[in-house]
C-alpha cells in the first residue's frame, strides 16, 4: 500500500496502541502464552501463531481458549508476564517519535488491551508517562478495544471530539483498526515485521476504508515535524 500519510490533515491528537506499535513485546507475550498453554495441558503456540492470534484483551480471548478455566489460565499468564515485562524496549525510533510529538501542540494518548496497571508500570519504567494525556488499558473502561469505550475514557477532559477533530489512531492489529472506526478516529496501521501488515487485519477492510499504513516511525516523525514547519 502506498504511503500517503503526508496527504492527511494535521491531527489534533494521536492515539497509539502500545504492544508492538511503540514497544517490542512479542517475545515476552510468546513466552508467557506458551507457559500458560503448557500449564493448562495445551500445545504451545510459538511466535507465529501468537502474532496471528493475539489482538483481543485477556477477558475477551481467554474464555474462548480455555472455557470455564480461563481465570486460572489468566492468573498463570499474568504472573508469567509480570515476572518479565519490565524487560521491554522501544521499537526503532518510537521513543524519538513520541518525544518529538510531545514538543508540538498534538496531544498523545495510549490505548492498549494490556491490563491498565501493567501498562502504566511499563510506561513509568521507560520514563515516558508524562508524554501522554492519558494511558488507558484493559479493565479501565467498561469494555476494551475494539469497543469505543476506552477512547471515550481516554479523551475525557481533553476537549477533543472525534466527530469534529482529526484524531489518528495508530496500531498494528484488527482491534486497533476497529476501535478507531467505532470511535470516529482515523485508523492508521503500523507494521514493523518485515513490512508485513498483521494477518489479523482483513485486507478488504483496508481497501474499503482506504486505511493508510506505514512501517517506519522515523517517517511518521518527519511528517509531524513538517506539519509544524508549515
Amino acid at each position: 500500500m502506498p504511503n500517503n500519510l503526508a496527504n492527511l490533515p494535521k491531527p489534533k491528537a494521536i492515539i497509539y496502541d502500545w504492544d508492538n506499535t511503540l514497544v517490542n513485546t512479542w517475545p515476552l507475550i510468546q513466552k508467557s502464552i506458551d507457559k500458560t498453554m503448557i500449564a493448562m495441558g495445551k500445545e504451545p503456540w510459538g511466535l507465529e501463531k501468537v502474532k496471528n492470534s493475539v489482538h483481543k484483551s485477556m477477558r475477551e480471548s481467554f474464555p474462548e481458549i480455555f472455557g470455564s478455566n480461563w481465570q486460572e489460565a489468566g492468573k498463570i499468564y499474568k504472573d508469567s508476564y509480570q515476572d518479565i515485562h519490565l524487560g521491554i524496549s522501544f521499537l526503532p525510533k518510537a521513543r524519538e517519535l513520541i518525544e518529538e510529538v510531545a514538543k508540538t501542540d498534538i496531544l498523545q494518548f495510549i490505548i492498549s488491551n494490556k491490563i491498565g496497571s501493567t501498562l502504566r508500570e511499563e510506561c513509568k519504567a521507560l520514563g515516558v508517562s508524562d508524554l501522554f494525556f492519558s494511558i488507558i488499558g484493559s479493565h479501565d473502561a467498561y469494555s476494551d478495544k475494539p469497543s469505543k469505550d476506552p477512547v471515550d475514557l481516554a479523551l475525557m477532559g481533553s476537549d477533543l471530539d472525534p466527530a469534529k477533530d482529526e484524531i489518528w489512531f495508530i496500531g498494528d492489529t484488527a482491534s486497533d483498526v476497529w476501535c478507531a472506526l467505532n470511535s470516529g478516529c482515523r485508523p492508521i496501521i503500523f507494521g514493523a515485521d518485515k513490512n508485513i501488515i498483521s494477518p489479523s487485519i482483513d485486507k478488504s477492510l483496508i481497501e474499503a476504508k482506504n486505511i493508510i499504513s506505514y512501517f517506519d516511525h522515523s517517517n511518521l516523525m518527519q511528517i509531524i515535524l513538517d506539519f509544524d514547519r508549515n
